[in-house]
């Protein structure tokens, strides 16, 4: 009888790093691109009592023979009410021969990995080439998984991190600056963490613009990582209306991304936006056009990324012999 395996954080986190991520991701936004995918929509539980919500993301790679679904929450007063993550999740790996489920593992630090992986892989096709500043919004987990995958596709010289809690913000630069090789400096406002940035990444659950459209210079290039469902924005619109606009995914980003209010609004259109991330890495369409565009990546994470790195740390796991193999038919 076939085995499910069972994989805790602990074992994630030894078997799955962020060039892993890098390449997963990629591999996530190109089949995407091709058509060689399903991926339906998240679908969203909100538990408007707490404050929080559940979301589930099913995908299949056809090419690549991959199929699964995840399960992740978002409740941002977890950390301070119950000691518990603001995110967490679980994935589900499924055989597309027969539909069995041949894995179940921890989601979280795969949903911290790959979406920091997801800006990194931006970064990679669509910041300037000399980029070497970059200025962070948010000092969560994320903030943190972003730095980790920018620091492998660019050359970065200095680092700036703002976040509204000033213990948080100190924190987080002094255990960067021990980690990384690169200055990473606390910024006292938004604006210094972005004014004269090469790159700039929110990662904030705001609902209101943190970013002002008269502190991005002329050729920077944004992340935009914290608007993960309706009515969340991180970015004044006028950015948007001036910037070449790239998202991951059209369904969800209309719907719960960095662009959601804007198009509910009528500030911006479809065809304000230039297209995926995954059509300028096959050539499908342009990304820089030239060292003064802005660029902005609309990122509300793909299912399909969290299904090829969950794969990668299956495969290794069975090759490793980690995990624990149960019955669930018996």
């Amino acid at each position: 009888m076939e085995k499910t395996v069972i994989l805790k954080k602990s074992h994630v986190e030894d078997l799955l790093s962020m060039d892993d991520c890098l390449k997963a991701v990629e591999t996530a936004f190109i089949q995407d691109a091709l058509g060689k995918v399903q991926m339906p929509p998240k679908n969203y539980l909100f538990f408007r009592r707490y404050g929080g919500d559940l979301r589930i993301m099913p995908s299949y790679l056809e090419e690549l023979e991959m199929a699964g679904v995840k399960c992740v929450n978002v409740h941002p007063s977890n950390p301070g009410r119950y000691s518990l993550p603001t995110v967490m999740a679980v994935i589900e790996l499924v055989d597309p021969e027969t539909g069995f489920p041949i894995a179940l593992m921890d989601g979280t630090y795969i949903t911290d990995m790959r979406t920091g992986a997801a800006g990194g892989v931006s970064v990679r096709y669509l910041a300037r080439k000399d980029s070497g500043t970059l200025g962070i919004v948010g000092a969560g987990r994320q903030a943190w998984t972003q730095l980790m995958a920018i620091d492998r596709v660019v050359d970065l010289e200095e680092v700036y991190v703002y976040c509204r809690t000033p213990e948080n913000r100190e924190k987080f630069t002094y255990k960067a600056s021990n980690t990384f090789e690169v200055p990473v400096r606390a910024a006292s406002s938004p604006e210094e963490a972005v004014r004269g940035m090469d790159i700039v990444v929110t990662v904030t659950p705001s609902r209101e613009p943190v970013v002002k459209a008269e502190w991005v210079s002329p050729g920077t290039h944004i992340c935009a990582m914290g608007a993960d469902a309706p009515g969340k924005q991180e970015l004044d619109p006028k950015i948007l209306i001036s910037a070449r606009v790239f998202y991951d995914n059209w369904e969800q980003a209309s719907h719960s991304g960095e662009i959601n209010v804007p198009l509910k609004m009528g500030i911006l259109g479809e065809d304000d936006l230039q297209g995926t991330v995954g059509d300028v890495i096959t050539g499908r369409i342009q990304g820089r056009t030239s060292d003064d565009d802005i660029t902005v990546f609309d990122s509300t994470g793909l299912s399909l990324q969290d299904v090829v790195s969950a794969w990668m740390v299956y495969e290794r796991a069975v090759e490793e012999g980690r995990g624990v193999e149960i019955d669930l038919q018996g």
